[in-house]
């Protein structure tokens, strides 16, 4: 909801209270948001109630949970930006729009200024407060490097907030935007980093690492390749011929997952099931700052992968697949033979009765 205050757990010192400011006017389809609330690991719920130890009192304000409208919902953006909400941790979700080139109109916005009675854009609001902010977070690949938005001859000039900001930019307390990418965001990926967060933010956990596209480590520390059940296939080069049909690798369908950081083959989608290549279906890499463009089209087989998946095909994989086969079937798939020391045929067990 726009304003849930449920207090926490009581803990032995005076913690602060973060409040989370979400921004979802920029050039989206809330689907971050949306997907955010089937997320189990934490839950929101496990936020805003306070039932994670030690963490602090989580205040969020968000349009698509809230019962408020209006200036009454509007109020919390006010007294953010006049410092009333401290610390308080901006959340940006959608694509940035160029509002130099918007002609007489405007491409995005929310609420009305109670000074000229004109529609305060995505670009002011994020003027106004992501200079006062604790933490400012890019929540979803529009938000994160412009997404589908931000493709190539858009009329818009959509960008991402790194983009809009600057990549060398800080908040109030030092930290660089936090991307989290993701068409949309995987669920815990979203919740999970704001729990770290806002413990940094309380000085409980250090600030979390990040690499150079703004990513947490953490989540985006490995390939989807390297995290997916079917990555051995593409080493024995045992492809996939056509959707649903087993559980071979996906690349010749044109997953792209062997160049895409992305932890959903692990994480899985929700309660740790689904998530594309673990239901069949290929990596489009939404996680990429080059997404949509420079993957397109999906569904074609990648010219660089196409080299290396035939490589595998025709070279080592078959060789591979012979000699592990070879092993299973007459070394790890027999028991050793010192558990069969006898020669006599018995049933091995005799009653104690008789």
């Amino acid at each position: 909801m726009a304003s849930i205050e449920f207090a926490p757990r009581q803990h032995e010192t005076e913690q602060i209270t973060a409040h989370v400011i979400w921004l979802t006017s920029g050039l989206s389809c809330d689907g971050d948001s949306v997907a955010m609330t089937s997320a189990v690991d934490p839950s929101l719920e496990d936020i805003i109630t306070g039932a994670i130890p030690g963490m602090p009192k989580v205040v969020a304000h968000t349009p698509v949970l809230a019962y408020e409208n209006g200036a009454e919902f509007l109020q919390a953006w006010y007294d953010a930006e006049a410092g009333k909400l401290d610390p308080f941790v901006l959340i940006v979700e959608g694509s940035i729009p160029n509002e130099k080139i918007n002609g007489e109109g405007h491409f995005a916005g929310m609420g009305v200024n109670p000074s000229n009675g004109q529609p305060i854009t995505t670009n002011e609001w994020i003027d106004r407060l992501a200079p006062k902010s604790a933490a400012t977070v890019a929540l979803g690949t529009c938000a994160t490097y412009g997404g589908i938005p931000a493709m190539k001859n858009n009329p818009t000039g959509a960008m991402g907030l790194c983009d809009y900001l600057g990549w060398g930019w800080t908040s109030a307390a030092g930290i660089p935007v936090v991307n989290i990418p993701g068409c949309p965001a995987q669920p815990d990926n979203t919740t999970e980093s704001l729990t770290v967060l806002v413990m940094a933010l309380a000085g409980i956990t250090p600030i979390p690492e990040l690499d150079e596209q703004h990513r947490l480590t953490m989540h985006f520390g490995r390939t989807v390749h390297e995290g997916c059940n079917r990555a051995a296939f593409y080493e024995h080069g045992n492809f996939a011929t056509e959707y649903g049909s087993d559980h071979r690798c996906l690349v010749k369908l044109g997953c792209k997952g062997p160049v895409v950081k992305c932890n959903v083959p692990i994480r899985g989608w929700q309660s740790g099931v689904g998530g594309c290549p673990n239901v069949g279906g290929i990596c489009m890499a939404c996680t990429m700052p080059g997404f949509p463009d420079k993957f397109m089209p999906f569904m074609d087989e990648d010219p660089k992968a196409k080299l290396s998946s035939n490589g595998a095909k025709f070279t080592y994989g078959p060789l591979l697949r012979y000699f592990r086969n070879q092993s299973i079937n007459r070394i790890g798939d027999k028991e050793p033979e010192w558990r069969h020391p006898r020669n006599e045929i018995t049933t091995g067990y005799t009653p104690h009765w008789q």
